[in-house]
C-alpha cells in the first residue's frame, strides 16, 4: 500500500472512531443502550489502533494478523450498530452513514489482507 493510501486509511479509521464516540455520547441512558455503548466504544475505536499497528508490522504475517484483528472489530461494530437499529434504540437514518463507512473499511481491509497473503 502506498504512503498516500496509508495516510487516507489512517485518517478514515480515526474519523470512524470519532463518529463512534459522538454516537455513543448521544445514546439514551437506558440499560440496553448502556450495554451497547460500552461494547461499541471498545470495538469502534480499536479499528484505527489495529490499522496503525498493521502499518508498523515487521512481517507479512504480523500485518495480516493486525488487519484481521481490525476486521474483527469492524464486524463487531457493525453488529452493535445493527442492534441499535433492530432494538429500536436509534433510527437507521441516523446510523446508515456510519454503517456504510464500516462496510467500506471492511472491504478495504479484506482486500489488503488478500493482497498480503498472495505476497507470502
Amino acid at each position: 500500500m502506498n504512503d498516500e493510501r496509508k495516510k487516507d486509511l489512517r485518517e478514515r479509521t480515526k474519523a470512524f472512531a470519532l463518529r463512534i464516540l459522538k454516537l455513543c455520547a448521544s445514546l439514551p441512558k437506558s440499560k440496553e443502550a448502556e450495554l451497547i455503548r460500552w461494547q461499541l466504544l471498545k470495538s469502534g475505536t480499536s479499528v484505527g489502533a489495529h490499522y496503525r499497528e498493521a502499518t508498523r508490522a515487521r512481517s507479512t504475517a504480523e500485518f495480516v494478523s493486525k488487519m484481521e484483528g481490525g476486521l474483527q472489530e469492524l464486524e463487531e461494530s457493525i453488529y452493535w450498530l445493527e442492534l441499535l437499529v433492530d432494538g429500536k434504540i436509534m433510527p437507521i437514518s441516523l446510523l446508515q452513514g456510519l454503517m456504510n463507512e464500516a462496510n467500506e473499511v471492511v472491504a478495504i481491509f479484506v482486500s489488503s489482507v488478500k493482497t498480503a497473503k498472495k505476497r507470502k
